[in-house]
């Protein structure tokens, strides 16, 4: 599974971390001096080499010896403090990259519309948060601070060209190796990591799917299949990251290889020049510990580059993320209560730009109050009708009016608190019963939770309960019955009094004794709300006053209840499928 969104480019990629890191320039800068420092003191260790091995050893220097390592302690010490205080330097940029694009990629993922989350699996969200921590790791770790120790490589080397000028050119020339091999290595191994990613997330929604359907999956034995789909998409995965291990194992070797042929080279080169008289003993010492300061990011720059590769794909994929449109964060003006007329023009939608019409040329008015019901087969759009009206879909084409006012302008918190929505999937969350109901709006009182509870039906199932409202649900609610997590469904859409309130099968759930007196419910809520059903339940239909009937995402028919169920019971085979439940619904209306 790849990636679907292209690539930015190069400079745009980086765009978005900018506004972030933009205030940790001062910050960066401190750590940049004490590298400075660090990196300069790191000098005197090979100075007091060359030293001893010169003065103190041929002359018998004793107290230039005491002097010396005397004066070495305090670097040592200043040395550590150096350390210590870039650590913290880091620290700090570590939580301030958590706390604030933590904050925003959270606040981004939230305010995305609902399209665009259901373009892309579970997975690949919750990865975003992994890319969230590389881009920590790498801006605040280790691999930061090897940045900064790079360039002082030109300072060792300059120190050599002064204390051991045959070696510099040695050293020129092997860095020059060095920096070829780094680069080869990022090459190979970012796209060998972008590989096994690919597979990893093709992986991971095996078991996304398994815990999403896992009663599916108990009821009809499928844990052969799905454990023979996971094993070989696991399998595909280990193959695809021990070809990344043996190829990145390759560079680090060879860099590593690298580094003792230095170390043999400048010592024979070094010997030769001794023996010309054109060096000494302590500096070619001095020599071989400066090429290990030189050589030693560069080694650690190979057998990071994977970690570096994951940055630039993490910078990339956060980058597309963040150029997502989304929703209005806040409507530009603060309109009154609409009364709840809902009307649709010319709406057509679709869900990938190349597919057929899902909603094709919509045209429908619908006004405040009663109850209408949005009838139709299996995928003629009745769902997706409903998402449009809510605004939760935007249309291809055309608009969708409440109130004579194109509903694109307002912000989702605005349409929430005027349209209540009861999905076909009832999903609780964590927490107890009046945490559910009242969800989005915490602060309303307990005598609307309780009105909403009753209007639904579940207010006498929940007070049965030992902890009445204040009951665990669980999660996704699998601590209660299917019939009682529809009712607190129900009940959430009607708090806070919404105009319009839409129900995608409301009564899926429900015992005939529960439609009943929901429907009971809804003919009083009717009178001065808005309800939208999509539903072919005969109990609800005979209530309703509108039906509209959907076909291949057109309006087949429209209008008072009684006549549109003439027309599909006139239907051969009926339209709706199924001739008894619509000849007891035309029946009850006629009553």
């Amino acid at each position: 599974m790849t990636d679907p969104t292209p690539s930015p480019p190069l400079l745009a990629q980086y765009n978005w971390l900018k506004r972030f890191i933009d205030p940790l320039r001062s910050l960066y800068r401190e750590v940049f001096a004490v590298s400075f420092f660090v990196n300069l003191l790191a000098v005197s260790a090979p100075v007091f080499v060359l030293q001893v091995y010169d003065r103190v050893v041929y002359q018998r220097g004793i107290a230039t010896l005491i002097g010396l390592s005397f004066g070495m302690i305090i670097v040592v010490c200043f040395d550590f403090i150096l350390r210590q205080t870039r650590a913290k330097l880091m620290q700090r940029a570590a939580l301030e990259i958590d706390v604030v694009v933590g904050k925003r990629l959270f606040a981004k993922v939230l305010n995305l519309p609902l399209r665009t989350l259901e373009t892309r699996p579970a997975t690949f969200w919750q990865l975003m948060f992994r890319d969230l921590e590389t881009v920590r790791n790498t801006l605040s770790g280790p691999s930061a601070v090897l940045i900064t120790d790079l360039p002082f490589a030109i300072l060792f080397l300059g120190v050599i060209f002064i204390i051991a000028w045959p070696l510099a050119w040695v050293m020129i020339f092997i860095f020059m190796i060095f920096l070829i091999l780094a680069f080869r290595s990022g090459q190979v191994v970012t796209s060998a990591a972008d590989s096994e990613r690919s597979k990893a997330l093709a992986r991971d929604a095996i078991m996304g799917e398994l815990l999403h359907g896992r009663a599916t999956i108990k009821a009809l034995a499928l844990q052969e299949r799905v454990r023979t789909l996971w094993e070989e998409r696991q399998a595909d995965t280990i193959s695809h990251s021990m070809s990344r291990g043996s190829k990145s194992d390759a560079y680090v070797t060879a860099a590593q290889s690298l580094t003792t042929i230095t170390t043999i080279t400048m010592t024979a080169v070094g010997s030769l020049a001794i023996m010309e008289h054109e060096l000494t003993i302590g500096a070619l010492i001095a020599s071989n510990m400066l090429s290990g300061r030189i050589l030693g990011p560069f080694n650690q720059l190979v057998g990071a580059w994977r970690g570096y590769g994951a940055f630039k794909q993490s910078i990339n994929r956060l980058g597309n993320l963040f150029a997502e449109t989304e929703d209005i964060a806040e409507s530009a003006i603060k309109l009154p209560r609409p009364k709840g007329r809902v009307t649709l023009e010319s709406v057509s939608f679709k869900y990938a730009e190349n597919a057929a019409p899902v909603i094709d040329n919509v045209n429908i008015d619908i006004q405040a109050g009663g109850l209408t019901a949005i009838m139709g087969r299996n995928g003629s759009g009745k769902t997706t009708l409903l998402k449009i009206i809510l605004g939760l879909y935007r249309p291809a084409t055309g608009r969708v009016l409440m109130d004579n006012a194109d509903i694109a302008q307002f912000a989702r918190p605005d349409l929430a608190k005027w349209i209540g929505y009861v999905p076909q999937e009832c999903i609780l969350f964590d927490g107890s019963i009046r945490t559910n109901i009242a969800y989005g709006r915490p602060d309303v009182a307990d005598e609307e939770i309780v009105r909403a509870a009753t209007l639904s039906q579940a207010h006498p199932l929940i007070v049965d309960l030992p902890q009445g409202y204040g009951t665990p649900v669980g999660e996704a609610g699998g601590k209660l019955s299917s019939g009682l997590r529809q009712r607190i469904a129900i009940a959430r859409a009607f708090v806070g009094d919404p105009p319009v309130v839409a129900l995608d099968e409301p009564t899926s759930s429900l015992d005939r004794q529960a439609e009943a007196s929901l429907r009971d419910a809804l003919v009083e809520l009717g009178k001065t709300h808005t309800v939208l059903m999509v539903t072919h339940s005969p109990v609800l239909l005979q209530a309703c006053s509108n039906i509209i009937l959907m076909e291949a995402g057109r309006i087949r028919a429209a209008g008072p209840a009684a006549k549109v169920l003439d027309f599909i019971a006139s239907q051969r085979p009926p339209a709706s499928g199924g001739a008894v439940p619509l000849q007891a619904a035309k029946a009850a209306q006629s009553k």
